[in-house]
This record gives structure tokens, C-alpha cells and sequence, in this order.
């Protein structure tokens, strides 16, 4: 599939672009990108013996340049953030919450793909509870190793936690890691099924 190398090239020359001056310094711009820098080797390898739908490294792509994005600003400090936060008079940059929807609505797919293609029907009600459980334990796994991150170097972690002052911002992620597993398994499900059933 030609359009899945396009996505890597372009994933791969973006986090090289974006990693050349981070603003927010070399130690954040590496703990945001890792999902990057580990998921994008790990595709490129499993490519040939089992390649995804067309509609998962579509969203794979997306989600890898949120991630870059903030990893590159910090995502406090993203100026699409900032220019939704002002036109909106909001009281934080939103695009914190744009990345942890995309948290559960990427993995969401990712999940239910290897399920499926594993021979775990999760078609039902109960499968899609059991996706979006997924999706919630891999944002709370994320919290934990924000705050554990925070704890070990102190305030360099700062621009990495991303709390912008709000008490219950790991409340929030997961939170928006939830409605973005549920949204997704609302809109893409039957679109992912006519694309598994041509691999």
C-alpha cells in the first residue's frame, strides 16, 4: 500500500523537523514523542507480514502529528490552543483536551482491529465496553507515569504534566480519553468493517 510508506515518510520527516528546536526544551519534546519514536518503527516493521486497514494508519498518522505538535510547543502552549482559547474566552489552551480525545479515539480503532483480526468478536455492546475500558486503562497509565515523571525530576516535568493549573486535569484527560473511544466506535465501526473484510 503506497499511501501507508507516504505516512511514515511524512510521520517520520515531521518529528524530525519539529525535534530540531523544541521551545520546550529536548527533555519534554523526547517524553511526548516516545509513542512516536517507538509506534513508528514497530509499523514499518510489521508492515509486510500484517498490515492494517487503510482507516487505522490514516488515524495512526493524525494522532502522531498531535503528539508532535505538543510535544513540540508543549500543549500548553500550542497556538491553535491559544487562538481557540481566545476566541472562545476559555479559561486554559484546549489542545491538551484535543490530544487525550485522540488518546481514546485512535487507540479505540488500533484495539478493536486487533481484536478483530485476532478472532475476538467485539462487534456487541459489550465488546465496545470492553475497548473503551482499554482506552481508559492506557489514559490512566498515562496519568500514573505523568505523575510519577513529575515526581522524579521535579519542575522539568512541568511543561510535560500540562495541568495548567486545573486540580482535576487528570480527571479531565481521562475523562476526554472516554468520549473520544465512544465517538469513535460510534462513526468509524462499519467503515473499519468493510475495510477488514478486504485485507
Amino acid at each position: 500500500m503506497r499511501e501507508a510508506g507516504w505516512l511514515a515518510v511524512s510521520v517520520g520527516l515531521l518529528c524530525l523537523g519539529l525535534g530540531i528546536a523544541p521551545p520546550a526544551g529536548r527533555f519534554t519534546w523526547l517524553l511526548e514523542n516516545l509513542p512516536v519514536l517507538i509506534g513508528l518503527p514497530v509499523l514499518i516493521a510489521t508492515y509486510r507480514r500484517w498490515p492494517l486497514t487503510p482507516l487505522l494508519y490514516r488515524l495512526l498518522a493524525v494522532h502522531a502529528v498531535i503528539l508532535m505538535v505538543g510535544g513540540h510547543y508543549t500543549y500548553a502552549a500550542v497556538p491553535a490552543g491559544d487562538w481557540v482559547r481566545d476566541w472562545f474566552g476559555l479559561a486554559r489552551n484546549p489542545y491538551d483536551r484535543l490530544g487525550h480525545l485522540a488518546q481514546g479515539f485512535v487507540p479505540a480503532i488500533l484495539i478493536r482491529e486487533l481484536c478483530l483480526r485476532r478472532g475476538l468478536d467485539v462487534r456487541g455492546w459489550f465488546g465496545s465496553a470492553l475497548i473503551v475500558l482499554a482506552c481508559l486503562g492506557i489514559s490512566a497509565s498515562y496519568e500514573i507515569l505523568e505523575w510519577r515523571t513529575a515526581v522524579a525530576v521535579g519542575s522539568a516535568a512541568d511543561d510535560f504534566l500540562g495541568s495548567q493549573g486545573d486540580v482535576w486535569d487528570a480527571q479531565w484527560d481521562m475523562a476526554c480519553c472516554g468520549i473520544g473511544a465512544l465517538v469513535a466506535l460510534a462513526l468509524l465501526a462499519s467503515t473499519h468493517d468493510r475495510q477488514l473484510q478486504r485485507c
